[in-house]
């Protein structure tokens, strides 16, 4: 199987997912919720959901033939599902598909020992978009996301998550995360930092007025998301990243601009009683 010691994990795996004090640490989601379900055929034919892996670890693999990546990882993943093949399942849904038969037959000469179906735009709405190829969900054994690889990952790293979620030793600490829009776009409003947008320079109430405003107004890019789901959705985006540096220079600006308090606007030290308190000292 995939190599990695139960003593610990050295090299760049080891260190990529080492926290800050240096104890290697895997993460998933706090409160996962549910993967959203799908009814689809596999390229053979065969009805395909997320039902029938219920009580298994699902790794749910969007991918596409011609993505380089996603063909790098495939003879891991193959030898993932064989080694756990009572525990997990792999999941694969191709996007952009131009040639069914091409892809039915690259599944076929790749000796595939998990499904593949191809993703209809409702599949991929219902998982926020994919920007990016390959896009790995983790289920836990209840169908819940607890995590999200968007690119090529260290297939060790699969295997790990893998083995946690089965309860199976691992040379790894579990830590706990608030989905911040990283696993659904709809939790953008829990975030307190946006790809690219630089907060540095604007004061607490400033940068929660910011947030507002980024979650409030909608990108006009062509996403149909707001401008806080399009920085996450999509860093590259030079329509969501220039707006966002608009409104947080605007609010920064509106403070320099802001005249400060005269000496005739200043508190007295010793103000004057009011009615109400001369009224109680009064005879």
């Amino acid at each position: 199987m995939i190599a990695w010691h139960a003593a610990g994990v050295s090299g760049s795996f080891a260190q990529s997912v080492a926290s800050e004090d240096r104890a290697p640490a895997i993460r998933f989601v706090n409160n996962p919720e549910a993967a959203p379900e799908f009814a689809l055929q596999t390229l053979g034919g065969k009805p395909l959901s997320l039902a029938s892996a219920t009580g298994k670890v699902v790794l749910l693999n969007f991918w596409a033939t011609w993505c380089g990546p996603c063909r790098l990882e495939i003879p891991d993943l193959i030898e993932l599902q064989n080694h756990y093949k009572d525990q997990l399942q792999i999941i694969g849904l191709l996007v952009d598909v131009d040639d069914v038969e091409d892809a039915k037959k690259f599944v076929q000469d790749s000796g595939f020992n998990y499904p593949v179906a191809v993703a209809t735009p409702q599949v991929r709405i219902a998982y926020g978009g994919i920007s990016a190829l390959p896009t790995v969900f983790v289920l836990d054994t209840q169908g819940r996301i607890v995590q999200k690889h968007i690119g090529l990952s260290d297939p060790r790293l699969y295997e790990i998550e893998t083995r946690a979620l089965l309860n199976l030793p691992i040379p790894f600490r579990v830590e706990k995360f608030e989905d911040t829009g990283e696993i659904f776009l709809k939790h953008a409003d829990r975030a307190t930092e946006l790809p690219g947008v630089d907060f540095t320079k604007l004061s607490a109430e400033q940068k929660i007025a910011a947030l507002h405003a980024l979650n409030a107004e909608g990108c006009t890019c062509g996403c149909k998301l707001t401008l806080a789901q399009c920085r996450i959705y999509d860093s590259a985006c030079a329509v969501s990243k220039g707006r966002a540096d608009k409104i947080v220079a605007e609010l920064r600006a509106a403070d320099v601009a802001a005249p400060a308090p005269t000496p005739s606007d200043a508190p007295s030290p010793n103000p004057p009683p009011s009615p109400e308190l001369r009224s109680r000292k009064s005879p």
